[in-house]
Protein backbone atom coordinates (compact mmCIF):
# COMPACT_ATOMS: atom_id res chain seq x y z
CA UNK A 1 0.00 0.00 0.00
CA UNK A 2 1.30 3.34 -0.68
CA UNK A 3 0.78 5.67 2.66
CA UNK A 4 0.35 9.27 2.58
CA UNK A 5 3.27 10.25 3.72
CA UNK A 6 3.80 14.12 4.03
CA UNK A 7 7.19 15.25 5.33
CA UNK A 8 6.73 18.55 5.17
CA UNK A 9 4.62 19.01 7.73
CA UNK A 10 6.28 18.84 11.36
CA UNK A 11 3.49 18.24 14.43
CA UNK A 12 4.77 19.54 17.81
CA UNK A 13 5.47 16.74 20.14
CA UNK A 14 5.23 16.70 23.50
CA UNK A 15 5.71 13.48 26.05
CA UNK A 16 4.53 12.91 28.92
CA UNK A 17 6.43 10.21 30.91
CA UNK A 18 4.83 8.00 33.33
CA UNK A 19 7.45 5.74 35.83
CA UNK A 20 5.40 3.15 37.06
CA UNK A 21 4.60 1.78 33.45
CA UNK A 22 7.49 3.28 31.57
CA UNK A 23 4.64 4.31 29.22
CA UNK A 24 5.19 7.44 27.23
CA UNK A 25 1.99 9.23 26.46
CA UNK A 26 2.37 12.12 23.30
CA UNK A 27 0.36 15.13 22.51
CA UNK A 28 0.74 16.17 19.05
CA UNK A 29 -0.09 19.52 17.72
CA UNK A 30 -0.92 20.61 14.43
CA UNK A 31 1.81 23.09 13.96
CA UNK A 32 -0.46 26.02 12.17
CA UNK A 33 -3.20 25.63 14.69
CA UNK A 34 -4.13 25.10 18.29
CA UNK A 35 -5.83 21.38 17.33
CA UNK A 36 -4.25 18.58 19.06
CA UNK A 37 -4.60 14.60 19.82
CA UNK A 38 -3.53 12.72 22.66
CA UNK A 39 -1.69 9.00 21.61
CA UNK A 40 -1.67 6.00 24.35
CA UNK A 41 -2.67 7.90 27.67
CA UNK A 42 -2.36 6.25 30.95
CA UNK A 43 -4.56 6.30 33.92
CA UNK A 44 -2.93 5.06 37.20
CA UNK A 45 -4.10 2.08 39.49
CA UNK A 46 -2.99 0.47 42.96
CA UNK A 47 -3.61 -3.27 41.89
CA UNK A 48 -2.96 -3.97 45.57
CA UNK A 49 -5.72 -1.99 47.09
CA UNK A 50 -8.16 -1.79 43.88
CA UNK A 51 -7.40 1.89 43.29
CA UNK A 52 -7.49 4.35 40.36
CA UNK A 53 -6.35 7.51 40.51
CA UNK A 54 -5.82 10.52 37.51
CA UNK A 55 -2.48 12.19 38.29
CA UNK A 56 -0.65 11.39 34.32
CA UNK A 57 -4.07 12.40 32.95
CA UNK A 58 -4.87 15.23 34.93
CA UNK A 59 -1.26 16.64 34.08
CA UNK A 60 -2.35 16.37 30.12
CA UNK A 61 -5.42 18.26 30.54
CA UNK A 62 -3.51 20.61 32.34
CA UNK A 63 -1.46 21.07 29.69
CA UNK A 64 -4.02 21.25 27.26
CA UNK A 65 -5.74 23.70 28.96
CA UNK A 66 -2.66 25.82 29.58
CA UNK A 67 -2.09 26.09 25.83
CA UNK A 68 -5.69 26.72 24.91
CA UNK A 69 -5.84 23.90 22.73
CA UNK A 70 -8.81 21.75 21.34
CA UNK A 71 -8.49 18.01 21.30
CA UNK A 72 -9.72 16.19 18.01
CA UNK A 73 -8.49 12.37 18.93
CA UNK A 74 -7.44 10.16 21.93
CA UNK A 75 -5.64 7.47 19.96
CA UNK A 76 -4.97 3.86 21.06
CA UNK A 77 -2.17 2.26 19.33
CA UNK A 78 -3.55 -1.18 20.24
CA UNK A 79 -4.72 -2.88 23.66
CA UNK A 80 -2.35 -2.04 25.91
CA UNK A 81 -1.39 -5.02 28.18
CA UNK A 82 1.14 -3.28 30.71
CA UNK A 83 -1.35 0.09 31.37
CA UNK A 84 -4.75 1.12 31.77
CA UNK A 85 -5.79 3.91 29.55
CA UNK A 86 -7.30 7.04 30.55
CA UNK A 87 -9.51 7.92 27.22
CA UNK A 88 -13.08 8.63 28.95
CA UNK A 89 -11.45 10.47 31.29
CA UNK A 90 -9.92 12.38 28.87
CA UNK A 91 -12.91 12.83 26.23
CA UNK A 92 -15.32 13.96 29.18
CA UNK A 93 -12.66 16.76 30.13
CA UNK A 94 -11.66 17.72 26.79
CA UNK A 95 -14.25 16.00 23.72
CA UNK A 96 -12.34 14.22 21.38
CA UNK A 97 -13.10 11.34 19.38
CA UNK A 98 -11.32 7.58 20.72
CA UNK A 99 -9.64 5.80 17.90
CA UNK A 100 -7.82 2.03 17.69
CA UNK A 101 -7.27 0.08 14.80
CA UNK A 102 -10.46 -1.91 13.11
CA UNK A 103 -8.84 -5.29 14.66
CA UNK A 104 -9.96 -4.62 17.51
CA UNK A 105 -12.76 -7.15 17.30
CA UNK A 106 -10.33 -9.84 17.24
CA UNK A 107 -8.34 -8.45 20.98
CA UNK A 108 -12.63 -8.46 22.47
CA UNK A 109 -13.28 -11.79 20.83
CA UNK A 110 -10.06 -13.20 22.12
CA UNK A 111 -9.98 -11.73 25.77
CA UNK A 112 -13.68 -11.87 26.29
CA UNK A 113 -13.72 -15.49 26.60
CA UNK A 114 -10.34 -15.44 28.32
CA UNK A 115 -12.29 -12.91 31.28
CA UNK A 116 -15.48 -15.04 30.50
CA UNK A 117 -17.43 -11.74 29.51
CA UNK A 118 -21.26 -12.29 28.80
CA UNK A 119 -23.48 -10.99 26.03
CA UNK A 120 -23.21 -7.44 27.65
CA UNK A 121 -20.12 -6.98 26.43
CA UNK A 122 -19.59 -6.41 23.17
CA UNK A 123 -17.25 -7.45 20.75
CA UNK A 124 -17.91 -4.98 17.38
CA UNK A 125 -15.15 -2.35 18.75
CA UNK A 126 -18.31 -0.21 19.65
CA UNK A 127 -16.81 1.70 22.31
CA UNK A 128 -14.70 3.02 20.35
CA UNK A 129 -15.61 6.18 18.25
CA UNK A 130 -13.38 5.05 15.02
CA UNK A 131 -12.13 1.89 14.20
CA UNK A 132 -8.91 2.44 11.66
CA UNK A 133 -8.52 0.70 8.58
CA UNK A 134 -5.11 0.40 7.09
CA UNK A 135 -3.89 3.68 5.55
CA UNK A 136 -7.10 5.37 6.60
CA UNK A 137 -6.41 9.32 7.08
CA UNK A 138 -7.69 11.57 9.81
CA UNK A 139 -7.76 15.71 10.63
CA UNK A 140 -5.95 17.17 13.50
CA UNK A 141 -6.97 20.42 12.43
CA UNK A 142 -5.43 21.12 9.33
CA UNK A 143 -3.03 18.53 9.76
CA UNK A 144 -3.39 15.07 8.52
CA UNK A 145 -2.30 11.57 10.30
CA UNK A 146 -3.08 7.69 8.79
CA UNK A 147 -2.71 4.44 10.59
CA UNK A 148 -0.53 1.73 9.19
CA UNK A 149 -1.44 -1.75 9.98
CA UNK A 150 1.56 -3.12 11.90
CA UNK A 151 0.14 -6.46 13.71
CA UNK A 152 2.15 -9.15 15.33
CA UNK A 153 2.59 -8.21 19.52
CA UNK A 154 -1.22 -7.84 18.92
CA UNK A 155 -3.50 -8.42 16.20
CA UNK A 156 -5.03 -4.80 16.23
CA UNK A 157 -1.45 -2.69 16.64
CA UNK A 158 -1.27 0.33 14.47
CA UNK A 159 1.71 3.13 13.60
CA UNK A 160 0.23 6.37 13.76
CA UNK A 161 1.88 8.50 11.28
CA UNK A 162 1.62 12.34 11.30
CA UNK A 163 4.00 14.18 9.21
CA UNK A 164 7.05 13.59 9.46
CA UNK A 165 6.69 11.79 13.10
CA UNK A 166 5.50 8.39 13.50
CA UNK A 167 4.09 6.49 16.96
CA UNK A 168 5.38 3.22 16.69
CA UNK A 169 3.23 1.85 20.08
CA UNK A 170 4.82 -1.40 21.44
CA UNK A 171 5.81 -2.28 17.61
CA UNK A 172 9.43 -1.06 18.03
CA UNK A 173 11.63 -0.10 20.96
CA UNK A 174 14.56 2.35 20.97
CA UNK A 175 17.28 1.11 19.16
CA UNK A 176 19.09 -0.74 21.93
CA UNK A 177 15.64 -2.10 23.16
CA UNK A 178 14.77 -4.02 20.49
CA UNK A 179 11.20 -4.95 19.46
CA UNK A 180 8.24 -5.95 21.57
CA UNK A 181 7.40 -9.45 22.55
CA UNK A 182 4.71 -11.62 20.11
CA UNK A 183 3.83 -14.53 22.85
CA UNK A 184 0.36 -12.81 23.81
CA UNK A 185 -3.07 -14.93 22.37
CA UNK A 186 -3.07 -13.44 18.74
CA UNK A 187 0.86 -12.13 19.22
CA UNK A 188 3.43 -13.84 15.78
CA UNK A 189 7.00 -13.25 15.62
CA UNK A 190 6.57 -13.47 11.69
CA UNK A 191 3.71 -10.81 11.68
CA UNK A 192 5.66 -8.34 13.79
CA UNK A 193 9.19 -8.55 11.64
CA UNK A 194 6.87 -8.07 8.40
CA UNK A 195 5.21 -5.16 10.16
CA UNK A 196 8.60 -3.72 11.61
CA UNK A 197 9.87 -3.53 7.93
CA UNK A 198 6.64 -1.70 6.84
CA UNK A 199 7.96 0.77 9.86
CA UNK A 200 11.38 0.88 8.17
CA UNK A 201 10.47 1.70 4.80
CA UNK A 202 9.21 5.13 6.12
CA UNK A 203 11.65 7.76 5.11
CA UNK A 204 14.88 7.47 6.94
CA UNK A 205 14.40 11.05 8.67
CA UNK A 206 10.89 10.34 9.87
CA UNK A 207 10.89 10.83 13.54
CA UNK A 208 9.98 7.63 15.86
CA UNK A 209 8.43 7.48 19.15
CA UNK A 210 7.97 4.98 21.24
CA UNK A 211 5.05 4.03 23.39
CA UNK A 212 7.49 2.57 26.15
CA UNK A 213 11.34 3.14 27.63
CA UNK A 214 13.26 1.12 30.13
CA UNK A 215 16.46 2.46 30.47
CA UNK A 216 18.32 -0.70 29.57
CA UNK A 217 22.04 -1.26 30.52
CA UNK A 218 21.21 1.73 32.56
CA UNK A 219 20.86 4.72 30.66
CA UNK A 220 18.16 7.56 31.07
CA UNK A 221 14.82 6.93 29.78
CA UNK A 222 14.47 7.80 26.37
CA UNK A 223 11.58 7.80 23.93
CA UNK A 224 12.51 9.34 20.08
CA UNK A 225 14.82 7.92 17.56
CA UNK A 226 14.38 7.76 13.49
CA UNK A 227 13.80 5.41 10.68
CA UNK A 228 17.87 5.42 10.15
CA UNK A 229 18.90 4.88 13.18
CA UNK A 230 16.43 1.35 13.45
CA UNK A 231 17.75 0.59 10.51
CA UNK A 232 21.50 0.89 11.59
CA UNK A 233 21.61 0.12 14.98
CA UNK A 234 18.10 -1.64 16.51
CA UNK A 235 19.49 -4.79 17.94
CA UNK A 236 16.76 -7.35 16.91
CA UNK A 237 16.26 -6.35 13.46
CA UNK A 238 18.77 -3.98 12.43
CA UNK A 239 21.42 -4.82 10.08
CA UNK A 240 19.48 -6.81 7.98
CA UNK A 241 18.68 -9.17 9.85
CA UNK A 242 16.26 -12.23 8.32
CA UNK A 243 12.88 -13.41 8.88
CA UNK A 244 13.44 -16.33 10.23
CA UNK A 245 16.96 -15.29 12.73
CA UNK A 246 14.16 -12.84 13.94
CA UNK A 247 11.67 -15.23 14.44
CA UNK A 248 13.56 -17.85 16.15
CA UNK A 249 15.31 -15.21 18.37
CA UNK A 250 11.98 -13.68 19.46
CA UNK A 251 10.02 -17.04 20.21
CA UNK A 252 13.15 -18.06 22.50
CA UNK A 253 13.02 -14.85 24.28
CA UNK A 254 9.39 -14.46 24.76
CA UNK A 255 9.44 -17.85 26.74
CA UNK A 256 12.02 -16.45 29.20
CA UNK A 257 9.60 -13.09 29.73
CA UNK A 258 7.02 -12.97 32.77
CA UNK A 259 3.57 -11.69 31.58
CA UNK A 260 3.46 -7.93 32.71
CA UNK A 261 2.29 -7.26 36.21
CA UNK A 262 -0.80 -4.85 35.21
CA UNK A 263 -2.12 -7.49 32.70
CA UNK A 264 -5.00 -8.66 34.18
CA UNK A 265 -6.80 -5.28 35.01
CA UNK A 266 -5.35 -3.61 31.84
CA UNK A 267 -6.92 -6.17 28.94
CA UNK A 268 -10.14 -5.83 30.79
CA UNK A 269 -10.08 -2.07 30.52
CA UNK A 270 -8.33 -1.55 27.76
CA UNK A 271 -10.48 -3.65 25.24
CA UNK A 272 -13.20 -1.55 26.83
CA UNK A 273 -11.68 1.56 25.30
CA UNK A 274 -10.79 2.50 29.16
CA UNK A 275 -13.90 2.12 30.87
CA UNK A 276 -13.61 -0.26 34.06
CA UNK A 277 -15.87 -3.11 33.91
CA UNK A 278 -18.98 -3.38 35.94
CA UNK A 279 -20.74 -6.29 38.30
CA UNK A 280 -24.15 -6.97 38.28
CA UNK A 281 -24.67 -4.85 40.83
CA UNK A 282 -23.15 -1.25 39.11
CA UNK A 283 -20.11 -1.66 40.89
CA UNK A 284 -16.66 -1.55 39.22
CA UNK A 285 -15.24 -4.48 39.28
CA UNK A 286 -11.95 -6.55 37.56
CA UNK A 287 -11.51 -9.99 37.18
CA UNK A 288 -8.70 -12.61 37.94
CA UNK A 289 -9.12 -15.93 35.76
CA UNK A 290 -7.22 -18.46 37.08
CA UNK A 291 -4.65 -20.00 34.40
CA UNK A 292 -6.26 -18.18 32.35
CA UNK A 293 -3.28 -16.76 30.07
Amino acid sequence: MDYPVNMTVKPEVSAHFDAATNTITYLVKDPNSQHCAIIDSVMDIDYASGRITYDHADALIAEVEQRGLTLDWIIETHVHADHLSAAPYLQERLGGKIGVGEKIMVVQETFGKVFNEGTEFQRDGSQFDALFKDGETYMIGGMQGFAMFTPGHTPACMVHVIGDAAFAGDTLFMPDGGSARADFPGGDAGQLYDSIQKVLSLPDEMRLFMCHDYGPNGRQVEWETTVAAQKAENIHVGGGTSREDFIKFRTERDATLAMPKLILPSLQVNMRAGEVPRDKDGRPMLKVPVNGL
